[in-house]
């Protein structure tokens, strides 16, 4: 009686499982917990706007917008380099991964707007 029991707790929970799973799938649901991922998306969603130095490097280099989405959405805060706490726009030194590992962003984040400052080809 109790092995029939949990065999049907455990189709249950089977079941279960896989809809919660499709569901979420369908949402795009994303779980920004960490430091890195919250700093990203709040930097993310708000306006983005270019500096004139970093337009400068975008047309003298092969980077464009979607490497910068790229790396705002894989890349990694330094936080020893940033200085979150600056009234009145935080300020966010964000390095790129995989095949951007040679590029850096410096970002300013403010209340509605995001600039990207600066573009470091290393």
């Amino acid at each position: 009686m109790l092995i029939k029991r949990i065999g049907y707790f455990l189709i249950g929970v089977s079941i279960s499982s896989v809809g919660v799973y499709f569901f979420w799938q369908k949402k795009k649901a994303t779980f920004d917990y960490g430091m890195d991922s919250r700093t990203l998306k709040s930097i993310r969603i708000k306006k983005r706007v270019f500096s004139d130095d970093a337009k400068r490097v975008m047309l003298n280099s092969d980077i464009d917008s979607t490497a910068i989405s790229t790396i705002l959405y894989t890349g990694d805060v330094d936080f020893g380099k940033s200085n979150p706490r600056k009234k009145p726009c935080a300020e966010y030194y964000i390095n790129g991964n995989k095949d951007l590992e040679n590029v850096s962003l410096y970002v300013s984040r403010c209340d509605s707007i995001s600039t990207i400052e600066k573009i470091i080809i290393e």
